[in-house]
Protein backbone atom coordinates (compact mmCIF):
# COMPACT_ATOMS: atom_id res chain seq x y z
CA UNK A 1 0.00 0.00 0.00
CA UNK A 2 1.10 3.50 -0.60
CA UNK A 3 2.82 5.87 1.87
CA UNK A 4 3.58 9.56 2.59
CA UNK A 5 6.22 10.97 4.81
CA UNK A 6 5.86 15.20 4.86
CA UNK A 7 7.64 17.11 7.38
CA UNK A 8 5.36 20.43 8.45
CA UNK A 9 7.18 23.52 9.73
CA UNK A 10 4.12 25.00 11.01
CA UNK A 11 0.61 24.80 11.98
CA UNK A 12 -0.11 26.56 8.78
CA UNK A 13 1.67 23.82 6.48
CA UNK A 14 -0.95 21.38 8.23
CA UNK A 15 -3.56 23.23 7.44
CA UNK A 16 -1.95 23.57 3.97
CA UNK A 17 -1.98 19.71 3.72
CA UNK A 18 -5.44 19.52 5.11
CA UNK A 19 -6.32 21.52 2.01
CA UNK A 20 -4.58 18.83 -0.44
CA UNK A 21 -6.11 16.26 0.87
CA UNK A 22 -9.36 17.63 0.57
CA UNK A 23 -8.33 18.40 -3.13
CA UNK A 24 -7.87 14.46 -3.51
CA UNK A 25 -11.54 13.82 -2.05
CA UNK A 26 -13.15 10.56 -2.63
CA UNK A 27 -16.86 9.60 -1.62
CA UNK A 28 -16.99 7.93 1.37
CA UNK A 29 -13.48 8.69 2.46
CA UNK A 30 -12.73 7.31 6.02
CA UNK A 31 -9.84 8.97 7.63
CA UNK A 32 -8.46 7.77 10.91
CA UNK A 33 -6.15 10.76 12.56
CA UNK A 34 -3.51 9.44 15.48
CA UNK A 35 -1.51 11.97 17.10
CA UNK A 36 -0.90 13.12 21.12
CA UNK A 37 -2.41 16.23 22.14
CA UNK A 38 -1.92 19.01 19.96
CA UNK A 39 -0.57 16.95 17.39
CA UNK A 40 -3.03 19.14 14.65
CA UNK A 41 -5.06 16.41 14.34
CA UNK A 42 -7.99 19.48 14.28
CA UNK A 43 -5.75 21.83 12.32
CA UNK A 44 -5.28 19.19 9.49
CA UNK A 45 -9.13 18.98 9.71
CA UNK A 46 -9.87 22.53 9.60
CA UNK A 47 -7.39 22.58 6.64
CA UNK A 48 -9.00 19.91 4.87
CA UNK A 49 -13.19 21.67 5.37
CA UNK A 50 -11.51 25.25 4.34
CA UNK A 51 -10.32 23.30 1.22
CA UNK A 52 -13.74 21.97 0.61
CA UNK A 53 -15.53 25.93 0.42
CA UNK A 54 -16.23 25.76 4.45
CA UNK A 55 -16.16 29.46 5.85
CA UNK A 56 -17.36 28.61 9.23
CA UNK A 57 -15.83 27.95 12.91
CA UNK A 58 -14.30 24.48 12.48
CA UNK A 59 -14.02 22.82 16.37
CA UNK A 60 -13.06 20.25 18.10
CA UNK A 61 -15.77 18.53 18.73
CA UNK A 62 -13.79 16.15 22.11
CA UNK A 63 -16.80 17.30 23.85
CA UNK A 64 -19.65 16.79 21.42
CA UNK A 65 -18.03 13.66 19.57
CA UNK A 66 -19.09 14.71 16.20
CA UNK A 67 -19.38 18.03 14.29
CA UNK A 68 -21.19 17.72 10.74
CA UNK A 69 -20.11 20.06 8.08
CA UNK A 70 -22.14 20.60 5.07
CA UNK A 71 -19.73 21.46 1.67
CA UNK A 72 -20.47 22.20 -1.56
CA UNK A 73 -18.90 18.85 -1.82
CA UNK A 74 -20.98 16.54 0.61
CA UNK A 75 -21.08 15.95 3.98
CA UNK A 76 -18.12 15.70 6.22
CA UNK A 77 -18.39 14.20 9.83
CA UNK A 78 -15.82 15.62 12.01
CA UNK A 79 -15.32 12.72 15.18
CA UNK A 80 -12.88 12.94 17.95
CA UNK A 81 -13.09 9.98 20.00
CA UNK A 82 -10.99 11.01 23.10
CA UNK A 83 -13.29 11.06 25.75
CA UNK A 84 -15.13 8.20 24.82
CA UNK A 85 -15.31 5.46 27.31
CA UNK A 86 -16.67 2.49 25.64
CA UNK A 87 -16.78 1.94 22.02
CA UNK A 88 -20.31 0.45 22.43
CA UNK A 89 -21.15 4.46 23.04
CA UNK A 90 -20.67 4.58 19.44
CA UNK A 91 -23.43 2.48 18.40
CA UNK A 92 -26.00 4.86 20.52
CA UNK A 93 -25.13 7.74 18.40
CA UNK A 94 -26.05 6.57 15.45
CA UNK A 95 -22.51 5.89 14.01
CA UNK A 96 -23.35 3.50 11.50
CA UNK A 97 -25.43 6.39 9.84
CA UNK A 98 -22.57 8.34 8.81
CA UNK A 99 -20.76 5.02 6.85
CA UNK A 100 -22.94 5.76 3.44
CA UNK A 101 -20.71 5.50 1.11
CA UNK A 102 -20.93 9.38 0.22
CA UNK A 103 -20.16 11.54 3.51
CA UNK A 104 -16.31 11.84 4.32
CA UNK A 105 -15.23 11.01 8.12
CA UNK A 106 -12.28 12.63 9.75
CA UNK A 107 -12.06 10.30 13.15
CA UNK A 108 -9.22 11.97 15.49
CA UNK A 109 -8.53 9.23 18.66
CA UNK A 110 -9.70 6.25 16.59
CA UNK A 111 -8.42 3.56 18.81
CA UNK A 112 -11.21 4.46 21.26
CA UNK A 113 -13.44 2.99 19.19
CA UNK A 114 -11.49 -0.26 18.11
CA UNK A 115 -13.89 -3.19 17.42
CA UNK A 116 -16.88 -1.06 16.29
CA UNK A 117 -15.17 1.27 13.96
CA UNK A 118 -14.95 0.15 9.97
CA UNK A 119 -11.46 -0.19 8.92
CA UNK A 120 -10.06 2.94 7.85
CA UNK A 121 -9.25 4.11 4.19
CA UNK A 122 -6.34 6.17 5.52
CA UNK A 123 -4.52 6.56 8.04
CA UNK A 124 -2.63 9.90 9.14
CA UNK A 125 -0.29 9.79 11.97
CA UNK A 126 1.04 13.36 13.50
CA UNK A 127 4.18 13.64 15.96
CA UNK A 128 6.26 16.39 16.98
CA UNK A 129 9.25 16.91 15.87
CA UNK A 130 10.85 20.16 16.93
CA UNK A 131 9.18 23.12 15.69
CA UNK A 132 7.26 21.17 13.44
CA UNK A 133 5.15 18.27 12.63
CA UNK A 134 5.91 14.97 11.00
CA UNK A 135 2.95 13.73 8.76
CA UNK A 136 2.99 10.34 7.84
CA UNK A 137 -0.31 8.79 5.61
CA UNK A 138 -0.66 5.30 4.89
CA UNK A 139 -3.33 3.67 2.23
CA UNK A 140 -4.89 1.32 3.21
CA UNK A 141 -7.95 0.72 0.57
CA UNK A 142 -8.16 1.27 -3.48
CA UNK A 143 -10.00 4.58 -2.34
CA UNK A 144 -7.06 5.44 -0.12
CA UNK A 145 -4.44 4.42 -2.67
CA UNK A 146 -6.40 6.79 -5.49
CA UNK A 147 -5.87 9.79 -2.53
CA UNK A 148 -2.41 8.65 -1.78
CA UNK A 149 -1.29 8.64 -5.63
CA UNK A 150 -3.39 12.65 -6.05
CA UNK A 151 -1.53 14.02 -3.43
CA UNK A 152 1.94 12.60 -4.22
CA UNK A 153 1.20 14.24 -7.84
CA UNK A 154 0.61 17.25 -6.00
Amino acid sequence: MAALDVRLENPEATEVFGRRLASCQQAGLLVYLYGDLGAGKTTLVRGYLRGLGHQGRVKSPTYTLIEPYQTEHGRVYHLDLYRLSDPDELEWIGLRDLFDGESVCLIEWPQRGEGVLPEPDVDIRLSAEGQGRRLMLEALSPRGEQVARCLGSL
